[in-house]
C-alpha cells in the first residue's frame, strides 16, 4: 500500500487525530514562537503602556483604502493618494517626534510615528471635507494631529474646517498644541456628554474614542444625534469591542460597515474603525 492510500485509510479511523498530532503541534509551536518573539522585542524596544502605535501590514492598508473608498464614495486611487499624503507629511512627523521627546510623558511614549488605522481617519476627512469634526478622547493628541492635518489640506483646497476635541484629562492633547495644527483645533476639557450637549454648531463628522464602556459610548451617540448636520458620518474606535454604533445605525436608518486592522510586527491584535452613514 502506498503512502497516499495509507493516509486515507488512517484518516477514516480513530487513529487519525493521533497521527496528525505531531504536524498540528509543529504548526502551533511555530505560530507561538513568532508571537513570543514579537512580544519580547516589543517589551524591550517600546515604551508604550496603552494606546499602542504600530504600522499596518500591506494587505491591511489595502483593505483600509477600499473601506474608505466604499463608505465615502471616493475612487480607491484617490484614497490611496490620501494615505500616501499623510505618510509623506514630513513636517507633521518631525513635530510629533520632537514634541514626544520634549513632553513630560516621554518615558511612556515612542518617538517613532506610526498612524495605523488613523490613516483611515485622515482619508475620510480628505474625502468628505467636513466643516466641523467632533472627537471624544484625545490622549496625547496623535489622532487630533491627523485630523488637523487633513483639515489644513482641505483648507488649502478651499474647504476649511475645524475639529472640536473633547477630553476629561487636563493634560490631554499636548501633541496638538503647536501651529499650524492648533490653528484648526478647539481643545475642550470636561465630560464628553456635557461638552457634546453644549455644542453650538452642527457636526459633520463625529468620532467616539473616549470611555469605551457600552453605556458611555451609547450615550455619546444619543447625545450627538440632534447636533448632527445633514449627511453626517459617525465613527467609533471601539468597533472590535462593542456593537453600539451598528445598533445606533439600525435605529436611525443608516448604513454601517466595520474595518479591522492588522498590525505589522506587533503583539497587539489591532482595533478598527466602525462607520455609520
Amino acid at each position: 500500500m502506498d503512502s497516499v492510500n495509507l493516509r486515507r485509510r488512517i484518516a477514516s479511523t480513530p487513529l487519525a487525530p493521533v497521527a496528525a498530532f505531531p504536524r498540528r503541534l509543529l504548526r502551533v509551536a511555530r505560530h507561538d514562537a513568532r508571537v513570543l518573539g514579537t512580544s519580547a522585542r516589543w517589551l524591550f524596544t517600546s515604551r508604550e503602556h496603552h494606546n499602542y502605535t504600530y504600522d499596518l501590514t500591506r494587505l491591511s492598508r489595502e483593505h483600509l483604502a477600499w473601506f474608505v473608498s466604499v463608505t465615502c464614495d471616493t475612487p480607491v486611487k484617490q484614497v490611496k493618494e490620501y494615505l500616501s499624503e499623510l505618510e509623506g507629511d514630513d513636517a507633521l512627523r518631525r513635530h510629533i517626534e520632537e514634541a514626544t521627546a520634549a513632553s513630560a510623558r516621554r518615558g511612556l511614549a515612542d518617538r517613532r510615528v506610526r498612524f495605523a488605522r488613523r490613516l483611515g481617519w485622515y482619508a475620510i476627512v480628505r474625502s468628505r471635507r467636513p466643516a466641523h469634526i467632533v472627537e471624544t478622547g484625545v490622549d496625547k493628541g496623535l489622532g487630533t494631529c491627523v485630523l488637523a492635518a487633513a483639515l489644513l489640506r482641505n483648507a488649502d483646497e478651499g474647504a476649511p474646517g475645524r475639529v472640536t476635541s473633547l477630553d476629561i484629562n487636563p493634560e490631554a492633547g499636548y501633541l496638538a498644541k503647536a501651529t499650524p495644527w492648533s490653528d484648526v483645533v478647539d481643545l475642550v476639557i470636561g465630560d464628553s456628554i456635557a461638552s457634546i450637549g453644549a455644542l453650538d454648531r452642527p457636526v459633520d463628522l463625529f468620532l467616539h474614542d473616549s470611555d469605551h464602556s457600552v453605556a458611555h459610548e451609547r450615550r455619546e451617540f444619543e447625545t450627538v444625534e440632534p447636533k448632527l448636520a445633514s449627511g453626517a458620518m459617525l465613527l467609533t474606535d471601539n468597533v472590535m469591542v462593542t456593537n453600539v454604533l451598528a445598533e445606533h445605525a439600525a435605529r436611525t436608518g443608516r448604513k454601517f460597515l466595520a474595518f479591522r486592522e492588522t498590525p505589522r510586527d506587533h503583539w497587539f491584535p489591532g482595533d478598527g474603525i466602525g462607520l455609520a452613514w
